[in-house]
């Protein structure tokens, strides 16, 4: 009995690490998968924005996918969220429901998406940033350094691509703002998916951003007519709507709640790679030396960053 009980008590750390392991490969799955569906949203709004109105872009495809997150919701039956959760969930919407989709729309109006995959490419370690102040974490003085590293780069990219600060496109600025407003609508995300449930928390902030998103919707029929584009751009429009804005985070929220987040984040280092890729293969846009140079050295301090921050907290857990 004894010696049974010994073999038990010896094969349950195993277990536990084998399923360990097995839970942190499908976060990295299910991110990777969030994250492909993601590179292809800079290129398609850039096909997009050539004939459709910016703000019908930005706010129509939250609308779209509000309407099927209320036939998901309905159909599953799912419980309403409860107290402080709405909130956290306003916080989810003015991120990556409302911020991104609109400031990236107006954006790639004027600016190629190779150039805005380079300032997005500052995205994974802003979100280890937004992480860090929500979970009142304290990263390694390598963490700082490699974010401000990051941030400078994208500063000399954006100077040398528009021949000086002086000249700094508001493009860039809008382009900034977006990764600011994700990188905490992901991190506050991340958490939800926890508490709710990935696919859920995406669903009821698409719901509770849509009583701002219907008028800017209207706002922009009102002002330009219903938009006219050929069926390339509306099929543009509908990946926005159907993977950018919804099914692409029912995989990004779910690898961030399998977890760890801090490891499942720096999936994201490879987007602003496949954007660039996909610019050039669908756009057909021309991609110099300066743009593959901007982007590695921002992934690279990206990586330096959220490394130094799994780092720090592995060495906090022990």
């Amino acid at each position: 009995m004894n010696n049974d009980s010994s073999a038990i008590e010896s094969a349950a750390p195993a277990l536990s690490s084998e399923t360990g392991a097995r839970m942190s490969r499908g976060g990295l799955v299910f991110g990777f998968l969030g994250v492909l569906a993601f590179s292809f949203t800079l290129p398609f709004t850039r096909i997009a924005v050539e004939q459709i109105d910016p703000l019908f872009i930005g706010a129509g495809r939250a609308v779209v996918a509000a309407v099927l997150s209320l036939v998901v919701l309905a159909v599953s039956r799912q419980r309403l969220p409860r107290g402080a959760q709405w909130m956290r969930l306003a916080v989810v919407a003015v991120g990556v429901v409302a911020g991104f989709p609109l400031l990236t729309s107006f954006a790639l109006q004027t600016v190629p998406a190779a150039h805005g995959a380079v300032v997005i490419g500052l995205l994974p370690a802003a979100t280890a940033i937004a992480a860090v102040i929500r979970a009142k974490e304290r990263p390694s003085i390598a963490f700082w350094i490699a974010s401000g590293a990051g941030v400078l780069a994208v500063i000399a990219f954006i100077a040398l691509a528009g021949g000086g600060l002086e000249g700094l496109h508001p493009s860039d600025l809008l382009l900034l703002g977006a990764v600011v407003l994700a990188a905490i609508g992901y991190a506050e995300g991340a958490l939800l998916s926890r508490e709710l449930g990935s696919w859920q928390t995406i669903c009821w902030a698409l719901v509770v951003g849509l009583p701002i998103m219907i008028p800017l919707t209207a706002v922009s029929v009102s002002t330009g007519g219903w938009p006219q584009a050929d069926t390339a751009h509306w099929l543009a429009f509908g990946y926005l709507a159907l993977v950018s804005m919804f099914l692409g985070f029912f995989a990004w929220y779910r690898g961030l709640a399998i977890g760890p987040i801090a490891q499942v984040s720096q999936i994201q280092l490879v987007q602003p790679v496949l954007t660039i890729v996909w610019s050039a293969l669908i756009v057909g846009e021309r991609l110099d030396l300066l743009v593959w140079l901007g982007a590695l050295v921002v992934v690279a301090c990206a990586a330096t960053a959220v490394r130094a921050r799994v780092a720090s907290a592995s060495i906090r857990a022990r």
